[in-house]
């Protein structure tokens, strides 16, 4: 009985010691090297963010090196970065192992997800990633997300699905910048 107690203790605290010697640091470590790459995205320069600038790394080495420990956010960034850069299947890499929490953020990762899909020519994978940000964010942003639905569905020929987005804008989001404009993607698919 009592090497089993020990055996366990020993267990417990080497998973302490993983924990504040190895995963609490590399956590720090990858937040510290992302701020530059985060400077680079707000400024718009994704190809910098992506790749570094010589003395700092880029969202790629981030998720290199760190993986995971660099937080979830990191994914999100590189994803958008490479939608930016019209690199289609690596956003679309990037952007489905973007798992965060927050429901408006989630959302705005499946949106550009589904912009990604629409890059590549997938626009049923476009259409079903531009769904799920749409049950996700059931707010303002949500208009976006049935706006951008809505084309796709034009783009794949579904002009009846492409209207009960545009009727949904119109009916749930009336206040929404997409609503001032819905009525004439609702005319142009009716004159046809």
């Amino acid at each position: 009985m009592g090497w089993i107690a020990i055996g366990i203790l020993a267990v417990v605290a080497i998973c302490l010691a993983l924990s504040t010697w190895v995963i609490k640091p590399a956590k720090a470590a990858a937040l510290d090297d992302s701020y530059a790459a985060e400077d680079y995205f707000a400024a718009g320069e994704y190809q910098t963010a992506l790749e570094g600038d010589g003395s700092s790394l880029g969202f790629r080495d981030i998720i290199d090196q760190y993986g995971a420990k660099a937080g979830k956010a990191v994914y999100m960034y590189a994803g958008v970065s490479e939608l930016q850069l019209k690199n289609y299947e690596d956003a679309i890499k990037y952007l489905k192992k973007y798992k965060g929490k927050d429901d408006i953020l989630a959302a705005r990762a499946l949106s550009c997800l589904g912009d990604a899909y629409c890059g590549t020519g997938d626009y049923n994978a476009a259409l079903a990633a531009y769904n799920k940000a749409i049950k996700k964010a059931d707010n303002q942003f949500a208009a976006a997300y049935m706006l951008k639905a809505g084309i796709t569905c034009e783009e794949l020929g579904d002009n009846a699905k492409a209207v009960q987005y545009y009727e949904a804008i119109k009916d749930k989001y009336p206040q929404s910048l997409e609503a001032y404009d819905i009525d004439k993607y609702i005319a142009r698919i009716n004159l046809q």
